[in-house]
């Protein structure tokens, strides 16, 4: 039988484009540069989409590697992805919004062979959520709050 988890953050809008958000007991910030009107006192929104991701990548590698008994020794992750900024600041109604794909870029260091290292990657990419939700469909429902 399935175990489900229902994931709650809760975010409020400050002063300018500063953002508070809540994460059970953890407090993070969002924001814009100084170029965009923020004040960079936290990632913007789309920066947390790449640190959830890489996030999630380098949790899942360390789930997988305690479970198939690899030393992992170290593994990092760079991601990267491309988006129209016009069709946020409302200067382009042809183009998607979000980003045109996402690259992530996993280097683990571990007695692993190359074809090894690249099982491990695939099954780490399979089993994290995060890049699931980016792959695949997920339905958005946003409505007005009572």
């Amino acid at each position: 039988m399935a175990t489900n988890k229902t994931v709650k953050v809760t975010a409020k809008g400050l002063e300018g484009f500063l953002i508070e958000t809540k994460a059970g007991a953890h407090t993070a910030y969002v924001d814009q540069p100084p170029a965009m009107g923020g004040t960079d006192k936290g990632p913007t929104p789309l920066d947390y989409v790449f640190i959830s991701l890489a996030g999630c990548l380098i949790t899942i590698a360390k789930i997988v590697a305690n479970q198939k008994r690899i030393v992992l020794r170290d593994v990092s992750v760079e991601v990267e992805g491309e988006l129209n900024l016009e069709v946020l600041r409302g200067q382009d109604d042809k183009d998607r919004a979000g980003f045109k794909s996402f690259k992530a870029s996993m280097k683990i260091d571990a007695d692993l062979s190359k074809e090894e290292k690249q099982a491990f990657v695939e099954e780490v990419d399979r089993r994290c959520p995060i890049s699931d939700n980016l792959m695949h469909t997920t339905p958005v429902e946003v409505v007005l709050a009572e």
